[in-house]
């Protein structure tokens, strides 16, 4: 029987290592659907047009006119370049990333005649400048698209050290075999506890040799962080006490995999082992409109440093903003006597 149990988990871990990854659907130049896409655009466009204002401009007050004019083309036209590259993102992905950015570009020459045409409707222009608008919606759609494009070069350095630290922070060797000793002590005594114990491991090393890197679901990375905690639970016993304050509604909320795991082994290793007495640990989510608020909190023994925002919690914020970019927050400190992180993210 104890071979067959051997053999399981075997086979579960032979799986996972097994399994490949699919192959990724290509490469999206610009998501105009995200709101840091669309800060960086408008920022960048309005600081174009001031300086362009300055050509011919003989006075400031002058200069803030030609402002004034240039935005109320450019701004108009630049909010609907936004608008169609997001309504037609999911088509933009299936061309080839050249057709993607002359689509993109050719879309800046279109909203160019929009904003200009704007202005002509408004009896703001003696002489409509239709060509030199449309070049000009080009021009600023390339560079916004070539803008875009070398920050996702700048971040691909980035996504590997933030992966290489994943890799770093994940679930700590000592865990592993402490919580083999578990199992060993428990086979006889409590066979039934012992065969929960290494399916909740099996489980929970299945996700850590996921190298897909896809982001999962809230939902999911609950699911793992119980698991986790069941195993620190026989370990521990009493000493470890658990509050979840969970909100279904941010369930379908997307993270990286394995990121509230290192959370929950962080309060662990800082609130439980250091304390004979244990520590309370907590876990709450909760959707707020279209954002979801996460806390991992821990009581600390008055004596022991909280181990501040370390390698673990760096390697959490920086995935958090490779993922939702300006739209995630990541918080961390202690008060007291109570260690919490708290992230923000968008549902």
């Amino acid at each position: 029987m104890e071979d067959m149990k051997d053999s399981q988990i075997l086979s579960t871990f032979e799986h996972s290592t097994a399994e490949k990854p699919a192959s990724p659907a290509n490469a999206l130049v610009l998501d105009a659907c995200h709101v840091g896409v669309v800060l960086r655009s408008v920022v960048l466009v309005q600081w174009v047009m001031m300086v362009a204002a300055m050509f011919g401009s003989a006075s400031p007050w002058h200069w803030l006119e030609q402002v004034a004019l240039l935005t109320g083309a450019a701004l108009p036209g630049t909010v609907v370049w936004l608008l169609a590259i997001c309504v037609v993102k999911r088509w933009l992905r299936l061309l080839i990333i050249p057709l993607q950015q002359l689509v993109a570009v050719l879309l800046g020459a279109v909203c160019g005649v929009y904003g200009c045409a704007l202005l002509a409707f408004a009896d703001l222009l003696g002489s409509a400048p239709w060509w030199a608008s449309a070049a000009s919606g080009a021009l600023l759609a390339a560079l916004q698209t070539a803008t875009q494009v070398l920050r996702s070069r700048a971040q691909t350095p980035a996504a590997t050290v933030a992966r290489l630290r994943e890799l770093q922070a994940r679930i700590r060797p000592h865990f592993l075999f402490n919580t083999l000793n578990s199992a060993i002590a428990l086979v006889r005594a409590e066979p039934e506890k012992a065969e929960r114990l290494l399916e909740d491991l099996s489980d929970l090393f299945r996700q850590a040799l996921n190298e897909s890197g896809d982001a999962v679901s809230l939902a999911e990375e609950i699911a793992l962080a119980q698991r986790y905690l069941a195993i620190e639970k026989i370990r521990f016993g009493d000493r470890i006490r658990v509050e979840w304050a969970l909100d279904a509604r941010a369930d379908d909320a997307r993270l990286p995999p394995l990121l509230l795991q290192p959370l929950v082994e962080n309060a662990v290793r800082h609130g439980v082992e250091p304390c004979p007495q244990g520590a309370d640990v907590k876990i709450s989510t909760q959707c707020r409109g279209s954002t979801v608020v996460i806390k991992v909190s821990n009581t600390v023994p008055v004596d022991h440093s909280a181990g501040g925002c370390g390698l673990a919690l760096d390697n959490v914020r920086e995935r958090l903003n490779l993922l939702h970019d300006i739209q995630a927050t990541f918080q961390c400190g202690l008060k007291k006597g109570l260690f919490q992180v708290r992230i923000e993210i968008p549902l």
